[in-house]
């Protein structure tokens, strides 16, 4: 499959809301969550005001149509991200449309992202995860580590070799 991987764009960046509801993980036969849940702000963290300094976002695109996005960005202040570690790590979220979903384009993503973060000099990164969800195997393939095992999820650490 032939895609391309490119920053995401100044107007893009209202398209992860929209990745970001796609990225939330559904246990098979539960339902949806309504997109409302996207306005609580332990979720609007992945997304609002997106485009400060040390935020960064890459996109899988082919002819035009974007399949999936990663992004990094330190979450801090008084509402924190599920993955948090602290003021200093970046936290991943990725998504990748479901149609496209097992034909490598999140490992892509994943792995051009994490030499993005260590070429800015970061010292690690992190992503929660919940247990159920298929992509914790594809982290742990990468060198994520589990730092800490909640009742659903996993905060999960990647540290860069120094």
């Amino acid at each position: 499959m032939q895609y391309n991987l490119r920053p995401l764009k100044q107007e893009e960046y209202s398209l992860l809301e929209d990745f970001l509801y796609d990225a939330i993980f559904v246990p098979v036969g539960e339902e949806v969550l309504p997109r409302s849940v996207l306005l609580e702000p332990s979720i609007q963290n992945y997304y609002q005001d997106f485009g400060r300094a040390h935020e960064y976002c890459l996109v899988a695109e082919q002819e035009g149509k974007l399949l999936g996005a990663v992004w990094a960005r330190v979450l801090s202040g008084p509402v924190k991200g599920y993955g948090y570690v602290d003021e200093h790590t970046p936290e991943l979220a990725i998504s990748v449309q479901n149609e496209f979903r097992g034909k490598g384009i999140g490992t892509a993503l994943l792995r051009a992202m994490l030499d993005l973060l260590q070429r800015a000099g970061y010292g690690q990164t992190s992503l929660s995860v919940q247990k159920e969800n298929p992509a914790a195997d594809l982290y742990k393939r990468l060198g994520f580590t589990t730092l800490e095992e909640k009742d659903e999820d996993y905060l999960m650490l990647y540290a860069f070799a120094r």
